[in-house]
């Protein structure tokens, strides 16, 4: 009899503790892909799993920001949907249509409903130099869609509806121009979505290297 009960504690402990293990999913571009940890797995990668480059000296899973995070705070990845290149708006680089893998393409592709959901993006709009636009919180259409503003008001718009329960943390990155920074800050502020600013991350060919993945990871494990 003591051991059935005590297997039933064990079992409502056990239950207990999976109950408040978060997951957590990531929509973002090349800084959080790592090869074989994306869905879809089609997604574009910058990050290789023990291959060396020269452009980057994080060659394993267990170095970049999200799993550093991931693992320290005992959650569980849910879903990462990152795609190398992508822009949260539909214009990217050489002002290309690219709707079908933009961060609006993929913002209801994050794995049902994670307790976290970090949005890692805007590098890109702005390498890429993509229209920056008009502040816009309603009404928007397709055309409005292909700037920068607009369609990062229609993603936190859409994500905050739809991810109900859900935290919702965007990460800017640093060293990029201060339209898209002060863009990024407004929109953040107007949707009350939680924005961390990276400062002081070591690059390799413009991407973090691990001591910038750690320094990102660092910044984050506090945040609240």
């Amino acid at each position: 009899m003591k051991k059935l009960i005590f297997n039933i504690a064990l079992l409502m402990l056990c239950i207990s503790a999976a109950a408040q293990t978060k997951t957590v999913s990531i929509l973002g571009d090349s800084y959080s892909t790592f090869e074989g940890y994306l869905e879809p797995d089609t997604n574009y990668v910058w990050y290789f799993d023990y291959r060396a480059r020269t452009n980057t000296d994080v060659t394993k899973v267990t170095q970049t920001w999200w799993h550093q995070l991931i693992s320290s705070k005992g959650w569980r990845l849910l879903k990462n949907n990152s795609f190398s290149g992508s822009t949260i708006c539909n214009t990217g680089y050489r002002q290309e249509d690219v709707t079908r893998n933009s961060f609006l393409a993929r913002m209801d592709n994050l794995g049902g409903a994670p307790d976290i959901i970090y949005i890692f993006g805007g590098t890109n709009d702005a390498w890429a130099n993509s229209p920056i636009g008009e502040y816009k919180y309603e009404g928007w259409n397709k055309q409005d869609l292909y700037s920068f503003r607009p369609a990062m008001a229609y993603m936190l718009h859409h994500m905050t509806n739809r991810y109900l329960n859900t935290q919702i943390i965007f990460i800017l990155n640093s060293e990029l121009k201060e339209e898209v920074n002060e863009s990024v800050r407004t929109i953040c502020k107007h949707y009350n979505v939680k924005l961390v600013e990276l400062h002081d991350i070591a690059k390799q060919g413009g991407h973090p290297s691990i001591a910038g993945m750690k320094a990102i990871a660092d910044q984050l494990k506090n945040v609240k």
